[in-house]
């Protein structure tokens, strides 16, 4: 049984990640979306949120796990048993960046297997950082977001934007 990680901070989880998901379940029997807990990075939604959102998108797919974790992503792989890691690719500076991360990822981990997921084009703009602005600016955000949880995200940011006001 072949599994891979997909690991990211899914900041708010996108149609382009939920693309790469869908496209990992074509090569690998088994899917970990691992919410990364990265504490130098100021997140919009909280993990908990964040893991709420992806178990909803991938609700009834069971060969799609969610969890969370508090390391890098090569520790992410050996807790979960696996050397394939699936990256989500946009364009040539996404790529430049994720080989930056292979090459120090390989020095701790020689056998880690990196697989690179080209968006799809109606997605090679979609970037959590896109919803995220659109959200601050009050700007239209829907179609960057799985329809399936669109409703949630909605919900969870006019939460914060209340919290924010009070």
């Amino acid at each position: 049984m072949k599994k891979c990680v997909f690991a990211g901070s899914f900041d708010p989880p996108t149609t382009g990640h939920e693309s790469v998901v869908r496209d990992s379940l074509k090569i690998f029997d088994e899917v970990v979306v691992v919410v990364l807990e990265n504490t130098g990075k100021h997140c919009y939604f909280s993990v908990e949120e964040r893991i709420f959102l992806l178990k909803k998108l991938f609700e009834g797919e069971d060969r799609v796990t969610v969890k969370s974790f508090d390391g890098a992503a090569v520790d992410a792989l050996k807790s979960e048993n696996t050397i394939f890691y699936v990256r989500g690719i946009r364009d040539g500076i996404d790529l430049d960046y994720e080989n930056r991360n292979l090459y120090a990822s390989l020095a701790l981990m020689p056998e880690m297997i990196t697989v690179y997921l080209p968006a799809r084009q109606r997605e090679t703009h979609v970037s959590s950082t896109l919803v995220r602005n659109s959200i601050h600016f009050n700007k239209k955000f829907r179609d960057y977001i799985p329809e399936k949880i669109t409703e949630d995200v909605i919900k969870l940011s006019e939460a914060k934007q209340c919290l924010k006001n009070s």
